[in-house]
């Protein structure tokens, strides 16, 4: 008995989802290393970064407590976005046999298309850093990310390249940082986010016992404090060859949410005869406070 085209797509489904899932998780989600991740029911997001309070006083005896009042400082919007994709089999296909070996190799394609996608989005935040205004005014990595103490932070090194003087000075930079009250917040690197160009170059000063280019045994004074806990991680969707970046331990930094995980379907098109396989996912990437990112380009 012939199988019908429905029960066709009922047998093929399960098997493409399945191929789908293992071809997509082959390309790794490298933005988990970049932006902390949680789920939106609403068509868009809205983070407002407060003040906080200025520092506590000392209450004389019988006095009064002060009290303080936190402040707006800027809102970031996050607006989510459609990424979807199909493919279709022609009926003719389908009834030459050749779904099978087709459909297998359709799906792998529709998986890194998509895929790809997401890692390009993810990654224009750091390519369009020195460059892209964000809730502050002020770009992503900028020299003048205004307080409301009416103070500024940094969180640039400027146009040098990734070095063992650029890397600590970087560090220090990032321990200067205060709040918007002007308050000292300690901020320390997490990790090191490169272009593959730069990965040797990161070994060397994150995972060498002693001084990069030098013949004496002075120690790797980076490597020995461990100020950059995470070490590093490439992230082969970066454009500029020369940028590097530090995470922070500043949180609700950069984000990433979900509206619509990843779902893929399958049907049949009356008119044509062709089947068609789809997937789709909504999301968006953005930045709630700058601190979380260090950089510095080339």
């Amino acid at each position: 008995m012939a199988i019908s085209r429905s029960q066709l797509l009922k047998e093929l489904l399960p098997g493409l989802n399945a191929l789908f899932g293992l071809e997509y998780a082959k390309y790794g989600e490298e933005h988990k290393e970049i932006f902390e991740s949680e789920t939106s029911d609403r068509s868009f997001e809205e983070e407002t970064k407060l003040s906080g309070f200025g520092a506590a006083g000392t209450k004389a005896e019988g006095a009064s407590i002060e009290y303080d009042t936190a402040q707006e400082a800027f809102t970031a919007r996050y607006t989510h976005e459609t990424v979807a994709m199909g493919f279709s089999i022609t009926e003719e296909a389908i009834e030459d046999n050749l779904y099978d070996s087709l459909s297998g190799r359709y799906t792998k394609a529709l998986a890194r298309a998509m895929a790809y996608t997401k890692q390009v989005k993810a990654a224009n935040i750091l390519n369009t850093a020195f460059t892209q205004t964000y809730g502050d005014g002020e770009s992503l990595i900028g020299t003048d990310h205004p307080l409301v103490s009416g103070g500024v932070n940094s969180n640039s090194g400027g146009n040098v390249d990734l070095n063992e003087t650029s890397l600590e000075n970087a560090v220090i930079q990032i321990g200067k940082w205060t709040d918007e009250r002007g308050l000292k917040i300690a901020a320390r690197p997490k990790k090191l986010i490169i272009p593959s160009d730069l990965q040797f170059v990161a070994t060397r000063l994150l995972e060498t016992e002693g001084r990069v280019g030098t013949a004496d045994n002075d120690i790797n004074a980076i490597a020995s404090n461990g100020v950059v806990p995470g070490g590093y991680a490439v992230n082969h969707y970066l454009t500029d060859t020369g940028n590097w970046f530090l995470t922070t331990d500043i949180p609700n930094g950069l984000k990433h949410f979900t509206r619509s995980k990843m779902s893929t379907s399958m049907d049949a098109d009356f008119d044509t005869g062709n089947s068609r396989y789809k997937a789709r996912e909504r999301y968006s990437f953005g930045v709630s406070d700058p601190l979380a990112m260090f950089g510095c380009g080339s």
